[in-house]
């Protein structure tokens, strides 16, 4: 991990086309990711909201959708739209590894972030610890509801 992104990979059991799914459908997004519900337009500019019970909203734009390759947004660290100097960008690839999915998570642009590198640096530690407990969520959930 640097000071502007955060990698992570796991594998997954279940087939990309699957994996696919519950990564970018609102109704697996918004349950185990976000734990009070999602919306997506899953399209290039399509608008992507978060919504948990403990933090808020979080507000996205999609950005990538390479069905069952690779799925990026852009997110709002604030309640606001995503933009210059609130937002970071997700990106997740998913490549066949065995009878399961290598899904690796790139987080990027922490640097940009306002408010000075204390608070990009407490952005980044954040994100990096809600990653590792996510995509824990997020392979226990398609390993569940797969099989």
């Amino acid at each position: 991990m640097t000071t502007d992104r955060i990698e992570r990979d796991i594998v997954i059991a279940a087939a990309p086309q699957r994996v696919w799914e519950i990564v970018t459908r609102a109704e697996h997004l918004g349950t185990w990711f976000a734990d009070a519900g999602a919306e997506i337009d899953l399209r290039p500019g399509g608008e992507l909201t978060l919504t948990w019970k403990e933090y808020g909203v979080s507000r996205g734009v999609v950005e990538t959708v390479e069905p069952y390759t690779t799925f990026a947004f852009r997110w709002a660290l604030d309640d606001g739209r995503p933009g210059d100097g609130n937002s970071t960008l997700v990106v997740f690839t998913l490549t066949p590894d065995g009878d399961g999915t290598r899904l690796r998570v790139i987080e990027s642009g922490f640097s940009r972030l306002a408010g000075g590198p204390d608070q990009q640096a407490k952005h980044l530690e954040q994100n990096a610890e809600g990653w590792r407990l996510e995509l824990d969520e997020l392979r226990g959930y398609v390993e569940s509801v797969a099989a």
